[in-house]
Order: structure tokens, then sequence, then C-alpha cells
């Protein structure tokens, strides 16, 4: 019977041989996620909403500081409200999930179910503000999206219903305008490198992939170990578009009308299918200790044979776990004994908990317990005073070794390119290409059908020179600057 259940719990493919399969099998018997029963809906399970609030923490906590307040508009967009921006709506029409009726009654309005919230929000900033000194106006709100165009669901990464957070600010000039996208990108990018363990590229992205209705856009990006790129979060200069389309306006100092400008940022649950896929293994997830709902979990290794002893490993087991709680660890202790230690150890390194403390008849007599690393299986023996330390330590080294790990990944994984060939070559090898572009959409959509989908990432901010009349790697045209192009999700 136990036999059965190891069998059943164990991922069937390799992450290597098969990312896709490897990918649906670690979320789901970790127990992350359930399918819905809507095509591209899926069920948060607690495992999962426990990583999305340890992100929600940071995130909304690093936003306060900057003097954002959190509020919450209609998920149901009257349709003349999308229709005011033009470039917005034909950008997002194809994704609109529209409510047309009312039990039997057919409505007089069709109204969007909220795919981003553009639409509803400026409708209401343009009645708050007036004058310079409402300004800057400074909104987020945590809420679920409806996104419905696309062929292939993958969990977390590509629903059609998800989680996000969407800021919206509104400022007096354009140098704020532009200095407020850059903080978003940069507390993005820290989200991703010092709390999820994953390395990105930030850039802005080309006028073809940028957010519709903006003047740019900026993005962080990073590599699938399956070759494909994934969008890791966005920041928008809106410019003055939004503004003079809803008429939102503002009397300056000199009490002179004015369109302010405007920026918007967001970052989705498409954050956790991200870490999941750049740090798990044959074994299954392997979770950022940073967002771990367990930082660390105890396994008591009961020996019923000798009298006494199970008590007193459970006894040692609390006294240890009241001390990591004290110091604010994520504490999870599996203290039944209907189960083997194999089968345990089995149950909690598919869920990738970063630390497993195993705590025997020999570690009560001796006074210590061992700690297992799963991010490279290294065992540690600690004496019980020395845990708390001991712990701490050992989930920043995990943290370190995790994105260290994929920063090489990533790093080796980018290739210099100068044709169209080349880059084809590299993209179908799972890396990334860096070439010296002109930008032209024409461009892009060649470079797309000539390499079955390739697509610019972004365009970094940190540019190599270009040599002196240089072309594009890809057309006749002069080189305006380098970027990155992959196949992506």
């Amino acid at each position: 019977m136990e036999e059965a259940k190891h069998s059943n719990m164990g991922l069937t493919v390799k992450k290597s041989e098969n990312f896709s399969e490897w990918y649906t099998q670690a979320i789901q018997k970790a127990e992350l996620i359930e399918y819905g029963s809507v095509s591209g809906c899926m069920i948060l399970r607690p495992y999962s909403y426990a990583i999305w609030e340890n992100i929600q923490s940071y995130l909304d906590a690093k936003f306060k500081k900057t003097g954002v307040k959190n509020a919450y508009f209609p998920l149901l967009i009257p349709e003349k409200l999308f229709q005011l921006e033009k470039e917005h709506v034909q950008g997002f029409n194809p994704e609109v999930a529209w409510v047309t009726a009312s039990g039997d009654s057919q409505l007089t309005e069709r109204l969007a179910i909220r795919p981003t919230s553009e639409t509803i929000m400026y409708d209401s900033y343009k009645k708050w503000i007036r004058s310079y000194k409402d300004l800057p106006l400074k909104i987020n709100q945590w809420v679920n999206i409806i996104r419905w165009e696309f062929k292939n669901p993958v969990p977390f990464l590509r629903t059609r219903e998800f989680l996000w957070q969407e800021g919206h600010n509104v400022l007096a000039t354009k140098e704020e305008m532009d200095k407020d996208v850059r903080t978003y990108l940069e507390i993005y990018k820290k989200a991703y490198e010092n709390l999820l363990a994953v390395p990105i590229i930030e850039g802005r992205k080309s006028e073809r992939e940028k957010f519709a209705g903006a003047d740019y856009t900026l993005s962080v990006e990073t590599l699938f170990p399956n070759g494909k790129a994934v969008q890791g979060a966005t920041s928008h200069a809106l410019g003055q578009n939004f503004a003079r389309s809803f008429g939102i306006s503002f009397l300056d100092k000199k009490q002179k009308k004015q369109y302010p400008w405007q920026d918007s940022w967001g970052f989705s649950t498409r954050s956790i299918g991200i870490a999941l896929g750049v740090h798990g293994d044959d074994k299954g997830l392997v979770i950022p200790p940073r967002v771990a709902p367990h930082q660390i979990v105890i396994v008591p290794i009961y020996f019923s044979k000798q009298p006494g002893y199970n008590e007193k490993i459970r006894k040692l087991a609390k006294e240890v776990e009241d001390g990591l709680v004290k110091m604010g660890i994520r504490v999870e202790s599996d203290l039944h004994d209907d189960n083997s230690p194999g089968f345990k150890f089995n149950k909690w390194e598919i869920r990738g908990v970063p630390i497993r403390m195993e705590i025997g008849p020999k570690d009560v007599d001796e006074n210590k317990v061992v700690l297992v690393r799963r991010d490279n299986g290294e065992k540690i023996e600690v004496k019980t005073g020395e845990v708390n330390a001991v712990v701490l330590e050992t989930l920043n080294k995990i943290h370190d070794n995790l994105f260290n790990r994929a920063k090489l990944y990533l790093q080796a994984a980018q290739k210099k390119v100068d044709s169209i060939e080349v880059l084809k070559d590299i993209v179908g090898k799972g890396q990334i290409g860096f070439g010296a572009w002109c930008g032209n959409q024409d461009c892009e959509e060649n470079i797309k059908d000539q390499t079955g989908g390739t697509k610019s990432l972004n365009i970094p901010f940190d540019q190599p020179n270009l040599a002196e009349g240089q072309k594009c790697s890809f057309c006749e045209r002069k080189a305006q600057y380098w970027a990155y192009f992959s196949k992506s999700y």
C-alpha cells in the first residue's frame, strides 16, 4: 500500500525531457491548482494562494512607500467607456469577454468583464482631479482579470482568469511619469531577484509589443528551461493619451488648463509559474524560501520499539518549532505516525519545501537535528541550541544558490546574432538572440514569419555600442539599438 502511494505521488517524467508534462504534473501533485470547469480558469488551492499572499505582502509594502493607496473598481465596464481610447480598445478587443444579458433580458449596453482597468478607473479620475493640488494621484488595486483570446492555457502562465495588481498613477509632468515608470519596474525587478530568486532582463518593449494606447512599455523578461521566454511584469508610460480621451485635466499654479501624464503597472500570478518553472527539478517543485508557505517542515522519525522515544521526539520537535516560529520562520510539522518517513520525505520534496528537518531517536540522545536542503540535498547536523541561526542562514543560502544557478543559465543562453538564419538556429536551440536592430515593425513581422514565431523581448537599458554605420542584423536598414529576441509564452 505504501509503495502504491509513493508511485502515485512521484513524477513520471523528467523536467529536461518533457517540460510541459513535468510542469503539469508538478503543480498538480504538489496540490497548487485544480482545473476549473471553464477552460483556462484554474482554482488556486491554499498552497499556491499562500505563495501569492507572500508576494502581495512584499509588493504592497513597496508600493505604499511610494505613496500609493489601494482601492477597488468594478469588474464590469460599460462599452461606451471601453471605446473612448481607440488604440487601447483595438489592442484588447480580441480578449474581451462581454456580458450581454441579465436573465432573459438583453442589456441595452454591453458590459466588458475587466481585461484591465484603465477605462473604468479613468472615468472616476476625471471627477477627482481638478487642480495641481490633486496630483499626484497614485492608486493600486488587487483584482482578478479575464482575458479570453488564446488557444493553449498553461496554469499560472497563460490563463483566461488570473490575479494581479494594477497601479494607475496620474502626474503633473512627463519627467515625473518617466521616473515613475522606472520606479515600479525596479520594484518588479527586485521582487523577481530578491523574492523569487529569478534573474531577469529589463528593458523597453518594441512598438509592436508595447501596451495598447501607451507611449512606451518597460518590461522584465526571463527564460524557461524549455527555451521559451516569459514576460514577468510590465510598466507603461501612457503619456497624455488617456487623459485626452477621458477628459482628465487640471489647473496648474497659473490657473492654466493642463492634461496630466499617466502610467500603469502590473504584476500577476504568472510570477508563481515562472518561479516554479525556473527552479523545479525531477523530484518536483523547489519553492524559493522567501515566498514558500512552509520554509521548513519537521519530520519526526519514530522508533516505536524503544519505549518513550516517540514522545521525546514529539517534545523536541515542538520545542524546535516554537523557537523557529518566534523567529518569524514559517514552519510545518508532519507529526503523524501513519506514514513512513520515506513517504513524508517524498511528499514534501514534491511540494518544494526549502528545508526538511529530521528528528529521530539518535538525535534526541545527542540533542541535535538534521537539516536537508531541498535545492541540493545537502544534509547538515545541527545542535538544538543553534537551530534558529543555522536555519535562517540556510534559507538565505538556498535563495542565493537558486538565483545564481538560474542566472548562469540565463546568461549562457544569450547569443549574439547577425542574421535571421542565425537567429532561427539560436531560437531553435532554446536560446535568446541578441542583435543590432532597426526597430521597425515590418522588420519584426518578417522576423516572426521567417523564424516560426520569434518576437522581440525587449530593448535593454544597458546598450553595447553600435559600430559606426552598423546595419540591422535582420534587414538592410541602419541599426538603432540592440534587442533581445526569442519565442515566448
